[in-house]
């Protein structure tokens, strides 16, 4: 996951000159191809990555009984969230401070964590997970760790404009946590900086990095790559720790030296970095019936969890045709489905208030005229970003 391309509001930019010529497949960078038209290769990759990070959550409860389930669940965690990441750097790279954009990053961000995280503790009190009502915003739960995390790595984005080896910066970064467990569990720290370097790297990319990666050479060799990774998986499972793909823990935590979680900090940035361009490389760039859902992976990304956290306290798993192949094959299918449905326009109709709010009532009007400068932030906040 043909109609008319989806359009963008216009700016005020847009409305200055012509759009620079875009070569066929190539997406645009931040600012460029007018504003008026949204990328069906971006809109690809985020419902794409959107189906995984679902089916990775509904691989979960096989880890343990198949080890074929478990190394493809290690090659999923190796990808689909530093691919989310990867993107969402790569549409911040004009943020300024612009009011607009704190606007959208209050809106788009700080306030759906609010709300998701109130409504994900009352759903674990209801369900029995929690002995008490209590919500730690502090505290992200679950895949609202996401929204805090983007929260942080939007706000550091001029900083990494500005500075040289911006990547290697964020990698030693990433490895000083991995070597800290000081660092502690407040807005799941640890894990915004171990994954820190994915954003930053997506911050440096060009529209030329990513016609690269589509080049017809590059798929046929992802292919190969990828079973290697599937093979070294199946091998690692009952020698590695599953841990290292979540970035929560330091690796003190994990029974590592601090030296050694630096260097498994370097190895999973490499194997994961390589697997994201696969991921990347395949995703289709021209309009698709699931193109006009990529504006609403956010939706699909937070709705989603009630099901996969329910399916567990209600004990959906416990039904022996599920822990048969087949069985492993149609609960991929119903994630895939599931997640598809939620991120339709009749669900992002009905939860907007929560996921989008518009709160024109918050904020006071811009007095330098309507829109704002850069359409790329409209694409990137207005329902289109990556969760």
């Amino acid at each position: 996951m043909t109609a008319a391309p989806l359009r963008r509001r216009s700016t005020t930019a847009s409305a200055r000159a012509p759009a620079p010529a875009t070569p066929q497949g190539a997406p645009p960078a931040a600012g460029e191809a007018g504003g008026t038209r949204r990328d069906a290769y971006f809109d690809n990759a985020k419902y794409l990555a959107i189906v995984w990070v679902a089916i990775g959550h509904a691989w979960e409860p096989f880890y343990a009984g198949s080890r074929t389930s478990a190394a493809l669940y290690l090659v999923l965690y190796a990808f689909h969230m530093p691919a989310f990441i990867v993107i969402s750097g790569y549409f911040s790279r004009s943020f300024t401070f612009r009011p607009e954009q704190l606007q959208r990053l209050v809106t788009g961000i700080a306030v759906p964590y609010v709300l998701f995280r109130t409504a994900y503790a009352l759903f674990r009190y209801a369900a029995g997970d929690q002995p008490d009502l209590s919500v730690g915003l502090l505290d992200p739960w679950f895949l609202t760790w996401f929204l805090p995390a983007l929260f942080i790595w939007r706000l550091t984005a001029p900083l990494w404009r500005i500075i040289r080896l911006p990547v290697p910066v964020a990698l030693t970064i990433a490895a000083l946590a991995s070597a800290s467990p000081e660092i502690g569990s407040d807005l799941d720290l640890q894990r915004v900086l171990q994954f820190l370097p994915f954003f930053v790297l997506g911050m440096c990319l060009s529209p030329e990095h990513f016609r690269l990666l589509r080049r017809r050479a590059v798929r046929i060799a992802a292919v190969p790559v990828v079973l290697g990774a599937t093979a070294f998986a199946y091998w690692a499972v009952p020698r590695m720790n599953d841990a290292w793909f979540y970035h929560t823990d330091s690796a003190r935590t994990l029974g590592a030296p601090w030296w050694g979680g630096m260097l498994m900090q370097l190895a999973m940035f490499g194997c994961s970095l390589v697997l994201t361009a696969c991921f990347l490389a395949w995703v289709p760039g021209r309009r698709m019936w699931c193109t006009t859902l990529g504006a609403g992976t956010l939706y699909g990304y937070l709705l989603h969890g009630f099901l996969a956290k329910g399916s567990r306290w209600w004990h959906w798993y416990d039904a022996a045709w599920v822990g048969t192949p087949w069985g492993h094959v149609v609960v991929t299918l119903i994630a895939a489905v599931v997640v598809t449905l939620l991120c339709t326009p009749p669900v992002r109709r009905v939860f907007r208030f929560a996921v989008e709010p518009r709160m024109r009532w918050a904020f006071r009007r811009p007095s330098h005229g309507r829109g704002a400068p850069g359409g790329e932030q409209q694409y990137c906040w207005r329902g289109s970003y990556p969760p």
